[in-house]
């Protein structure tokens, strides 16, 4: 490859301190974030990830130990730092009857009731106690952060945190907690909006201009996160001051992810040039290729949604029932709106042709 680490700058410090050699980090999304492909993309270079804010302890501890026994390099382990969930059984018994004609469509009955299917990290000590054990080597956190003491138990086990930030205010509570660098996530991103509080106003800030804001008022490094699909979007980003990007979209067509065939199939259609922010699927606002459920959902109000993830309950269940029909207009197709520039390559050289095209 053409380049060397110091040649990216005010980045160097950031890859010293993650133990990679380029400035790109493969975004934990779920639902593609495989093991296998975190280390593909680690053994070529860049930061690895796994999302795991949708598994338990012991699940996340295998997930880790899959990507050790693929590779030695350095690993991102993405956790959800939502509030826990409050049920209200009347709103999810109407939701529950909604999405019953949906149901029907695909020749299944809805669940008769709908459960907290997520932990958040904000509740899970094994959680915690497992990550202060297996020592990834980053540990990053979505949807708010966790209490200072835990920031600092992670960081005395030597492990980097990260927080995701969609505005000035959530990345400086990021940074007040003791992060080592915020992501700043643009609303171009694909996947669920890093929101602190998914009822408050959303000022809607695009990857650059939110990069560029960030990089102006914090005192740690910023992550660019949100419509980059290639070279030229990760040179933008450093040119304005991120110490590098992070990438979700991208790696999506990678064999080695876990997206399944009617992702894949949504991926390379004119659906990629449509992509809608949407609750109905899990509760919380998310970037998703435009399909039969977020055109369902488009005129739902909000306050008819139960909260997450207790919707995503619902979501799944009708997801599965539309997988047994052949029907994949269901999915949680998480996508941002750079998906039609998505490349079906294996993740090294995916990797590769990033850093050429820098």
């Amino acid at each position: 490859m053409p380049y060397t680490l110091s040649e990216f700058g005010s980045s160097a410090a950031l890859l010293a301190l993650l133990q990679t050699d380029w400035p790109i980090i493969q975004a934990p999304m779920a639902g593609t974030s495989s093991p296998a492909l975190a280390a593909a993309v680690a053994n070529a270079g860049a930061l690895g990830s796994l999302g795991v804010g949708a598994v338990d302890a012991a699940r996340a501890e295998k997930m880790i130990a899959d990507f050790r026994a693929r590779s030695t390099r350095s690993l991102n382990v993405n956790l959800f730092c939502h509030q826990p969930a409050r049920s209200d059984p009347a709103r999810e018994a109407n939701w529950i009857e909604r999405l019953r004609p949906e149901f029907a469509r695909v020749g299944a009955e809805p669940p008769r009731t709908l459960t907290e299917i997520y932990r958040s990290f904000l509740a899970d000590r094994p959680m915690l106690e497992m990550l202060l054990t297996a020592k990834p080597k980053v540990v990053s956190f979505h949807f708010g952060v966790p209490p200072d003491q835990t920031v600092r138990a992670l960081r005395e086990a030597g492990i980097v945190t990260l927080a995701s930030a969609t505005n000035l205010i959530e990345a400086r509570l990021a940074e007040r907690a003791g992060v080592n660098a915020i992501v700043a996530q643009g609303y171009e991103a694909g996947g669920h909006r890093g929101m602190f509080d998914p009822d408050a106003a959303d000022d809607r800030l695009g990857t650059f201009a939110l990069t560029r804001l960030l990089v102006q008022r914090l005192n740690v490094p910023v992550i660019a996160a949100g419509g980059i699909m290639d070279g030229a979007g990760i040179a933008a980003a450093l040119k304005l001051g991120a110490s590098a990007a992070q990438m979700g979209t991208a790696f999506i067509g990678c064999p080695e992810s876990d997206a399944d065939a009617g992702f894949r199939a949504a991926l390379a259609s004119e659906a990629a040039f449509h992509t809608t922010m949407t609750r109905v699927i899990s509760g919380r606002p998310a970037r998703c290729l435009d399909n039969q459920f977020t055109a369902w959902g488009r005129d739902v109000e909000a306050a008819a949604i139960p909260g997450y993830p207790i919707a995503y309950d619902a979501g799944k269940a009708l997801n599965a029932s539309g997988k047994k029909a052949n029907q994949a207009g269901y999915g949680a197709q998480w996508a941002g709106q750079g998906a039609p520039m998505a490349r079906s390559l294996p993740a090294a050289e995916l990797i590769g042709t990033l850093v050429n095209e820098i």
